[in-house]
């Protein structure tokens, strides 16, 4: 590298560090510090340093509740994402020989629209006067509309899987497109049916994309705010997300809204480095 290049190299190199630290390590560095400020009587925080904002948060059984409801909610769309996506991608890359790209575009299209669309949609499909409960009436099924459809824990499910399915999708299929051909044709050469191909050579090389696929889905639905806001009523809506808005915007506890974010950033590198140990061991079958 040449004297001249060198401070155009530093300052490429400088330009995204400080922009990271000024808009996401500052922030949660700022953010960690205000979770140990103490709520003061006026209702506004002052810069003592206590622990009381983490004790009431673990001593009190609605943060804990709403943390482990919100990691069930993501764990069902997880599973509902992974058993949607994996069958489609295996189609998009083994199955599907013509207009393959098509078809791989037709299904992250979603993405392209907005997420307030998607779920005002549902919203509208599984109302009173929606779609589901319109065929059901006119096929004489129900005779007046079904009122458990919309508000509940099952419509933010159904919502954040649709959601979130092509973040699965995606990582899956690209997997299961470089898995070279040469293998399963070696499968079928020393006499593996179809299944046999599929558990033995094709599912232990997907398993990083798997992997990756329901990471994406996971922490995404964990921290999801507007689909539950929207679709799951008085009693399903209050998710971790939902909670620390209301901690910030309606109560206005800053420092136990901080402590929150704080415990769920925590528990979200903590999958992540879960995740990260884990993808060597689903590589070695590749």
């Amino acid at each position: 590298m040449t004297d001249r290049r060198r401070p155009w190299v530093i300052l490429g190199t400088a330009i995204p560090l400080v922009w990271v630290t000024v808009t996401l390590l500052l922030p949660y560095a700022l953010l960690l510090v205000q979770s140990f400020w103490h709520q003061g009587a006026n209702g506004r925080p002052t810069h003592e340093l206590t622990l009381a904002n983490y004790i009431r948060l673990f001593s009190t059984s609605l943060y804990p509740s709403t943390i482990l409801y919100s990691a069930g909610v993501a764990l069902r769309v997880t599973i509902a994402s992974l058993l949607l996506a994996y069958p489609l991608a295996y189609l998009l890359a083994f199955k599907v020989q013509r207009h393959k790209q098509l078809l791989y575009m037709a299904v992250i299209i979603p993405l392209w629209v907005s997420y307030l669309v998607r779920a005002y949609a549902w919203k509208i499909i599984l109302g009173q006067q929606g779609v589901v409960n319109g065929v059901l009436m006119s096929l004489g099924i129900v005779h007046a509309p079904v009122t458990f459809f919309l508000y509940s824990t099952a419509a933010v499910v159904i919502a954040l899987t649709h959601i979130y399915t092509p973040f699965t999708l995606m990582p899956i299929y690209a997997v299961l497109e470089s898995i070279p051909p040469s293998l399963r044709e070696a499968s079928h050469d020393l006499y593996g049916n179809r299944w046999r191909t599929f558990w033995h050579v094709t599912l232990p090389l997907s398993l990083p994309g798997v992997l990756a696929g329901c990471t994406f889905a996971f922490v995404l639905s964990m921290g999801d705010f507007l689909a539950p806001q929207l679709l799951g009523g008085n009693d399903s809506a209050l998710m971790v997300s939902n909670l620390v808005w209301s901690l910030f915007g309606v109560s206005s506890d800053w420092p136990l809204g901080a402590a929150v974010s704080v415990v769920m950033l925590v528990l979200t590198l903590t999958l992540l480095w879960i995740a990260n140990r884990a993808s060597p061991a689903a590589r070695k079958y590749r």
